[in-house]
C-alpha cells in the first residue's frame, strides 16, 4: 500500500471555503467600491456555498483597511477589494504598515473606469484648451477637489498640473458626496470625477465636461476629447478595482477565486451593476493583474515624484 501525504495547504485549499468569507472594503459604505463588493459578495456566496460579508474599514486614504487585510490570516477567508489608490499610496505615503507588492497577492482585476475633468458651468472656459489658458491667467486662484488624498482624482489633478504647467490647489474631501455639493455650489472650480456621478450634472448643464482621462473617448460623452488627444499623449488614467488576498495564501485558493470571479464577471446581472457604476468588466489571469499592479505602482511613483504630491 502506498502512503499518500497531503500538505496542510493542500488540505486547506480542498476544503475552501470552510467558513464565511469577509471582503474588506477600505472605503465608507455606499460608494462605488462598496457597491461592487456587495454585488461580488452575493455572487461569490452562491458560487461557493458560504456566506460572504462586506466589512468597511475606511480611513487613511484606504490604507487602514488595506493594512488590516494584509495582516489577516492567509487562508482565503479574508480578501480585499480595493482600487487604484493601492498603487498610488505605495509612493504617496511614506509610512505604510504594509508592503504593497509583497504583503498582498493579486487575485483578479474586476473593472476599469474613466475619470472626467469637470468644472462648474459658471466658469468662462468652454474647452480644455481654454481651461488651461484660464488657469495660467489665474495662477494660484483655482482649486480642484478630490474625494481624498491618494485617490485617483487627486493624482489625476497632480499629473494634469505637471504636464500642463498650471497651478491649482488641491482640496481633499472625505468622499464624493461633499465634493459634488461644493462643486455644484461653486466653492471649488474643478474636479477629476468618476464618470457616473458626474454625468447627470453634465447633462443638466450644471457641470461642464472638458476632457476624459482615458486613451480613447467614452461612448457616453462622444464629443468630449481625451487629454492625450489635445497634445499630451502620455496622459492616460484608468481607475480600477481589484481583489487581493494576504500574501502566502495558498495558490490553490487564489486560483479558485480567480476562476470563480471570472465566471461572475460574465454574468449579465453583475455586469449591469458595473455598468450603473460606469465601470467596464476586466477579468483575466492572476499574472495579468499582478503585472498591472506592478506597472501602476511604478507609474504613480513617477507622478508623485514629478508633482511633489503629498498626502494632505
Amino acid at each position: 500500500m502506498v502512503a499518500v501525504c497531503f500538505s496542510p495547504k493542500l488540505i486547506l485549499a480542498q476544503n475552501y471555503p470552510s467558513k464565511p468569507i469577509t471582503i474588506i472594503v477600505p472605503f465608507v459604505a455606499g460608494g462605488s467600491t462598496d457597491v461592487t463588493a456587495r454585488a461580488i459578495g452575493q455572487k461569490l456566496s452562491s458560487q461557493l456555498g458560504k456566506p460572504v460579508v462586506v466589512e468597511n474599514r475606511a480611513g487613511g486614504g484606504s490604507t487602514i483597511g488595506v493594512a488590516h487585510a494584509a495582516k489577516s490570516l492567509a487562508d482565503g477567508h479574508t480578501i480585499l477589494l480595493t482600487t487604484i489608490s493601492l498603487a498610488i499610496n505605495a509612493s504617496l505615503r511614506s509610512k505604510l504598515s504594509y508592503d504593497t507588492l509583497n504583503d498582498l497577492q493579486p487575485i483578479i482585476q474586476i473593472s476599469s473606469l474613466p475619470l472626467v475633468l469637470v468644472i462648474n458651468a459658471s466658469l468662462p472656459p468652454k474647452t480644455i484648451q481654454e481651461f488651461i489658458t484660464y488657469a495660467k491667467e489665474n495662477t494660484g486662484k483655482l482649486n480642484y477637489a478630490s474625494s481624498g488624498s491618494g485617490t485617483s482624482p487627486h493624482l489625476a489633478g497632480e499629473m494634469f498640473k505637471t504636464i500642463t504647467n498650471i497651478q491649482m490647489t488641491h482640496i481633499p474631501y472625505k468622499g464624493n458626496a461633499p465634493v459634488l455639493n461644493d462643486l455644484l455650489a461653486g466653492q471649488v472650480e474643478a474636479h477629476f470625477g468618476l464618470l457616473p456621478g458626474m454625468l447627470p450634472h453634465i447633462k443638466s448643464g450644471k457641470l461642464r465636461a472638458l476632457a476624459v482621462t482615458t486613451k480613447n473617448r467614452v461612448s457616453s460623452l462622444p464629443d468630449t476629447p481625451t487629454i492625450s488627444e489635445i497634445g499630451y499623449p502620455n496622459y492616460e488614467i484608468n481607475s480600477w478595482q481589484g481583489l487581493f488576498a494576504p500574501a502566502n495564501t495558498p495558490s490553490e485558493i487564489i486560483n479558485k477565486l480567480n476562476e470563480v470571479v471570472n465566471r461572475i464577471l460574465s454574468d449579465p446581472e453583475f455586469r449591469s451593476v458595473l455598468a450603473k457604476e460606469g465601470s467596464d468588466p476586466v477579468g483575466g489571469t492572476i499574472a495579468q493583474f499582478s503585472s498591472h499592479v506592478s506597472s501602476e505602482v511604478q507609474k504613480w511613483a513617477k507622478v508623485v515624484k514629478d508633482s511633489g504630491a503629498q498626502a494632505d
